[in-house]
Formats: C-alpha cells, sequence, structure tokens
C-alpha cells in the first residue's frame, strides 16, 4: 500500500494550489487522514486532518486559507490552498494514521512521497 500525493508546484503570492492523495489500491478504511509540510530547514508540522467521518483540523497559520476534503470510496484526500504565502514554501506530505486493508490487515502511519510547493513574493 502507498499514498499518491500530486499536485503542488510553484505560484506567486495570494495564489492558489490544490494538492491530491490516493492510495494505491483499494482499501477497507483510512480512519485519519491529513496534510503535513516541512520547510528547510525545520521540522515537519501538521498542515490539516480529516476524519473518515469530516471531522477536520487546521493549523492555526492555514485556517481560514486552506480547506481539506476526503472521500471514503475510494479513499482520497486533498488540500485546497488559497491566499498563499511565501510561508507556505515547503514539502507536503500525505499521511494516514491507520489503514485497514482489504484483507484486514492494519497498518499504521503511512506517508506519501511529498510534493513541493513554492509562494514567491
Amino acid at each position: 500500500v502507498q499514498l499518491q500525493a500530486s499536485g503542488g508546484g510553484s505560484v506567486q503570492a495570494g495564489g492558489s494550489l490544490r494538492l491530491s492523495c490516493g492510495v494505491s489500491e483499494d482499501v477497507f478504511s483510512i480512519n485519519l487522514m491529513g496534510w503535513y509540510r516541512q520547510a528547510p530547514g525545520k521540522e515537519r508540522e501538521l498542515v490539516a486532518t480529516c476524519t473518515s467521518s469530516g471531522t477536520t483540523n487546521y493549523a492555526d497559520s492555514v485556517k481560514g486559507r486552506f480547506t481539506i476534503s476526503r472521500t471514503n470510496n475510494p479513499v482520497t484526500v486533498s488540500l485546497e490552498m488559497n491566499s498563499l504565502e511565501p510561508e507556505d514554501s515547503a514539502v507536503y506530505y500525505c499521511h494516514a494514521d491507520f489503514i485497514t486493508t482489504a484483507d484486514m490487515r492494519l497498518l499504521k502511519d503511512y506517508w506519501g512521497q511529498g510534493t513541493q510547493v513554492t509562494v514567491s513574493s
């Protein structure tokens, strides 16, 4: 099982980007999915998460600008990023906490490969 992220790129400040993340094979369920980011020289930080029932959580720095959404069949998670700022520049990672596979194996703490977001001033 792999998480496959897409989207990202380079935009000017004030612009928008959309990130998407899917799963490489059919799974039974995923509990919590989210996006994290890591800028050069900084620790990886939470951006937003979404439970399977749709409860969302955002970092204070992105509230009102970013929107996380997900589907459960198939399992995908997206991040709509608006009013981007240079401080949003980072590698963004898709994450899943618990994955129940189609054959009922429980997998923990999965990360996607990361996608670069660059915002220029």
